[in-house]
C-alpha cells in the first residue's frame, strides 16, 4: 500500500517529525494585561500536541517594550517576566510530544493596541487601508504610522534578537520571524507601503533587506540547534487580496536572501496555497520558495489546506511541510482523525470568536 505523504517523516535540525503537519500561528488575545501567557494558554497549545500536530508556531509575540505590539492582551517576550511566563506553556507542549516555536511579530503600521504608549511605526509614513478589528480590541481607522530612520532600525533588529534569546531561556525549540500579513517587516518587503529611497527600500533585493538582517542577527545570536523560520506572504492582514506587483522579481530575490541568512525554514501563507497567486506566474508561492531557496531550507505552506486532499497536493507539489489554521481550531487532533479515517468537524463560531479572539476554555478539548 503506497504510503500517505501526510504521515512520513521529516527532520528539522534536531527534531524528527513524525508527520508533515504543524499548527499555524494565529492571533489570540489571551494573554494578561501585562502580556504574560497564562495555564489556559499551556492547556491550548498542548491539545494540539496531544492531537497529533508534529509541531506548533505560536500566536504573533511582540519582541520589545516600545512600538512592536499590535494587540491588547498580546502575549510578549519583551521581558524576563514574559519570558518566564512562558515555560509552563514549552514544558506542556513538550511533554505531550512535540516541539514549539515562538512567532516574533512586530505589528508595524498595523498596531491597534500598545500597551506601553508609542505610536505606531513603518518602513514610510503610511496610513493602512479599512478600519481596525473589533475582533481583536480594536475600532476605528487606523492611525498613520511614522517612518523609521536607520538608527531605529538598528533597535529594531536587536530587539528582536534579545527576545530571540529570552525565547531560547524559555525553553522554545525556536523561533518564527514574522514578515507576513501586513506586519512591519512584510511592510519592507511590500512595495506598495515601502517607499524609502535608502538601501532598505526600491528594488527587490533592497526591500528584502531588513527581514533578512534580521533572520541572520537570530541566526547568529542563538544555538547551532535553535531552529531559525520565517513567514511571508503577499496578503495582509487589512488586504487580503494583496499580491506583489512585481511577483516573482520580490519571491527571488527575499526567498534567496531569507536563505542565505540562515534560515532553516520558509513559511508561505496565502488564500490557497494551492493556487498560483502570485502574479505572471502560475506557481505557487510555496513553489516559488522551493525554486529561490537553498536545498537545506524547508518550505512550510499555509492557506487553505484542512480538506486532506489539498493538504497531500501541496505536498506532491513541492512543499516540505504544511500548517492548519481554522481547520485546527476545529478538530485538535487533526492528524489523528485523518490517520484514522474519522471525520472532521467544522468550526462553530459560537465557541470560537465570539464576542472575541480570546482563548474560551470550551475550545480546549475536554480531556485535556
Amino acid at each position: 500500500m503506497e504510503s500517505d505523504p501526510l504521515f512520513t517523516e521529516l527532520t528539522l535540525k534536531d527534531h524528527t517529525l513524525d508527520n508533515r503537519v504543524g499548527l499555524a500561528p494565529m492571533t489570540r488575545t489571551s494573554a494578561t494585561d501585562d502580556g504574560d501567557a497564562t495555564d489556559q494558554m499551556a492547556q491550548y497549545y498542548a491539545s494540539f500536541a496531544r492531537g497529533g500536530f508534529s509541531f506548533l508556531v505560536t500566536e504573533g509575540i511582540h519582541p520589545d517594550t516600545t512600538h512592536s505590539q499590535g494587540y491588547a492582551n498580546q502575549p510578549g517576550l519583551a521581558t524576563d517576566e514574559q519570558a518566564a511566563a512562558w515555560k509552563s506553556v514549552v514544558e506542556a507542549v513538550h511533554a505531550a510530544g512535540s516541539p514549539i516555536f515562538a512567532q516574533l511579530m512586530h505589528a508595524g503600521a498595523q498596531a491597534q493596541g500598545n500597551r506601553y504608549g508609542y505610536d505606531s511605526v513603518a518602513p514610510s509614513a503610511y496610513r493602512p487601508p479599512g478600519e481596525m478589528s473589533e475582533l481583536y480590541g480594536g475600532s476605528g481607522e487606523f492611525p498613520e504610522a511614522d517612518a523609521l530612520d536607520t538608527a531605529e532600525l538598528r533597535d529594531i533588529r536587536a530587539e528582536f534578537v534579545a527576545a530571540a534569546k529570552r525565547a531560547v531561556e524559555a525553553g522554545f525549540d525556536g523561533i518564527e520571524v514574522h514578515a507576513a500579513n501586513g506586519y512591519l517587516l512584510h511592510e519592507f518587503v511590500d512595495p506598495l507601503v515601502n517607499s524609502r529611497d535608502d538601501e532598505y527600500g526600491g528594488s527587490p533585493a533592497n526591500r528584502a533587506r531588513f527581514p533578512a538582517e534580521v533572520t541572520a542577527a537570530i541566526n547568529d545570536a542563538t544555538p547551532e540547534k535553535f531552529v531559525i523560520g520565517v513567514r511571508t506572504s503577499q496578503t495582509a492582514v487589512v488586504d487580503e487580496q494583496r499580491v506583489w506587483p512585481d511577483g516573482e522579481s520580490t519571491a527571488t530575490a527575499l526567498f534567496s536572501a531569507l536563505s542565505e541568512a540562515g534560515a532553516d525554514y520558509i513559511h508561505v501563507t496565502g488564500g490557497d496555497a494551492t493556487a498560483g497567486e502570485v502574479p505572471d506566474t502560475e506557481q505557487t508561492l510555496a513553489e516559488l520558495a522551493v525554486q529561490y531557496s537553498d536545498a537545506h531550507v524547508a518550505v512550510i505552506a499555509n492557506g487553505g489546506l484542512g480538506d486532506p486532499t489539498k493538504a497531500r497536493t501541496a505536498l506532491e507539489r513541492g512543499a516540505d511541510l504544511l500548517t492548519l489554521g481554522t481547520s485546527a481550531l476545529a478538530n485538535h487532533d487533526w492528524p489523528h482523525r485523518v490517520k484514522t479515517g474519522e471525520p472532521l468537524a467544522d468550526l462553530d463560531p459560537s465557541i470560537i470568536f465570539e464576542p472575541d479572539a480570546s482563548l474560551s476554555d470550551a475550545e480546549i478539548p475536554s480531556d485535556d
